[in-house]
């Protein structure tokens, strides 16, 4: 932990979509329930040319679009907005960077600071030179980088390379905003919290594990950024292999960063390569055509790119983890635009009793972990059927489900951002990924694409408003395993 708190965050990028939707009604939320450091100045940047004023009038919009009517406080917001600054900077304008430069000292003070580069990763480069040539990133400063980071091994690297040079591993902050989210943490506490579950959680009682993360949108405007990345790149490479981590990961000896991520790193060093001789038969890319969602007619991804492309927007891979605990079971990551339903969740099937007295085989017991749009925990077992079982007993599914929201009604559901920024300004590094977790996960979806390429394996045609190409369902059906839907 940072001996003192930040004085001053700056957002670099602070107009945009992000800042808007996530980051400062994110700053809102810490502030009305008077969490941040006393004292710490807000200041944003960005290419727009406005002044304190423009800008405090541009935050307290974005608050009232994004905080909802319930939670939000015209007192409280005309309080932060005290706290909140503006200096424009163009990259390769040295005049506005000076600027800058002078409001971060004026409003840094003695104390530390955070950096935020709420950019395209392509700037993280160019920004951490600037401010270490103005003197501005020595000690008691931080940055946060939003991924992702590069678009493959080589690129990740180059970015990480020219961070590095200003700013030290521990001061670099890398945001992956799904392990700020309730449910990630709550998956954490499930696993090292409870007794029930550790002599559990291995190869010998667990058959399969899931990880889905469905999405109904498309592309939403947002076609040319996602075309040189895809679903593999966006969503798979950071989002789901952190959730992978977390599941398939030892007990940390501390709940500290160093521990944390120590054991994170293991479990994607301990995946099991696959290449060119692999990529037929372990994964599936898809991408979807004209469809509906929830009744509403949706065109399809080419349509709405407006020019032909083999990027997928659909991706399910069978991935190994190659350890002690784990071995022999699957592990199927899935994630996908224009699915049915908006979903994120974790399935863990349990292995089958090893022999049924009541004829059938029972169904296997599983965990559900959802993580959205609701939050719950299920653990499905099996109970005997209401009846006189005149013809033998016989068993049903039933759940004990608990949902986060209905049993702690009166705490609010926090945006990701309100625990990420907290961390980052207390300079509790634990929630973040750290240099050697980004490339070992890129070394792993780089083979993959690489075998694409290599095989020439086009993306597979899936309507919008299913669940991905058929083939996704050979993919696990295989291994006598179904896709949870």
């Amino acid at each position: 932990m940072s001996p003192t708190p930040a004085s001053l965050l700056t957002i670099f990028g602070a107009t945009g979509d992000l800042a808007q939707r996530m980051l400062l009604p994110s700053l809102y939320g810490l502030h009305r329930d008077r969490l941040l450091p006393d004292g710490l100045r807000i200041l944003g940047t960005a290419r727009s040319e406005l002044d304190d004023a423009g800008f405090r009038e541009s935050v307290a919009e974005a608050i009232g679009r994004f905080v909802p009517d319930a939670d939000r406080d015209d007192a409280v917001v005309r309080d932060l907005l005290e706290r909140v600054a503006y200096a424009p900077a163009t990259l390769g304008d040295e005049a506005s960077f000076a600027r800058l430069g002078e409001r971060v000292r004026e409003l840094r003070g003695s104390g530390d600071a955070v950096y935020h580069l709420s950019t395209a990763p392509k700037f993280y480069g160019e920004i951490c030179r600037t401010l270490g040539a103005m003197d501005l990133a020595g000690a008691g400063t931080r940055v946060m980088l939003e991924k992702p980071i590069g678009h493959d091994l080589a690129s990740a690297n180059a970015i990480n390379d020219s961070v590095a040079a200003v700013f030290n591993e521990a001061r670099i902050f890398r945001v992956d905003h799904y392990l700020g989210k309730e449910g990630v943490q709550n998956l954490l506490a499930l696993r090292f919290g409870n007794a029930m579950f550790e002599p559990l959680w291995n190869a010998r009682h667990i058959q399969q594990v899931q990880i889905t993360v469905a999405e109904t949108v498309g592309v939403e405007g947002r076609g040319d950024y996602y075309d040189d990345y895809g679903a593999m790149r966006d969503m798979l490479q950071n989002h789901l292999l952190q959730l992978l981590c977390l599941v398939a990961m030892e007990p940390p000896s501390h709940f500290d960063p160093s521990a944390v991520r120590n054991e994170k790193i293991k479990v994607l060093r301990s995946l099991r390569p696959i290449g060119r001789a692999e990529v037929a038969s372990e994964t599936v890319a898809g991408q979807y055509t004209a469809g509906a969602i929830d009744g509403r007619a949706v065109p399809g991804y080419l349509d709405e790119l407006g020019r032909p492309s083999r990027t997928e927007t659909f991706v399910a891979i069978r991935a190994q983890v190659d350890n002690w605990r784990w071995a022999g079971v699957p592990f199927y990551l899935r994630t996908g635009k224009r699915m049915p339903r908006r979903s994120t969740e974790i399935y863990v099937q349990l292995r089958q009793v090893p022999h049924s007295i009541f004829g059938a085989a029972p169904q296997p017991n599983a965990l559900v972990i959802r993580l959205q749009p609701d939050e719950r925990i299920e653990l499905q077992l099996m109970s005997k059927t209401p009846g006189l079982d005149r013809g033998g007993l016989q068993l049903s599914p039933v759940a004990l489900d608990l949902d986060m929201h209905e049993e702690f009604a009166s705490v609010r559901r926090r945006l990701a951002y309100e625990r990420l920024y907290l961390d980052a300004l207390e300079g509790n590094g634990t929630l973040f990924v750290r240099r050697d977790e980004t490339e070992a996960a890129w070394q792993w979806v780089d083979a993959i694409e690489e075998g694409w390429r290599a095989a020439g394996l086009a993306p597979k045609a899936y309507p919008a408003g299913t669940w991905g190409p058929s083939a996704a369902v050979s993919l696990i059906d295989r291994n006598g395993h179904a896709w949870r839907e």
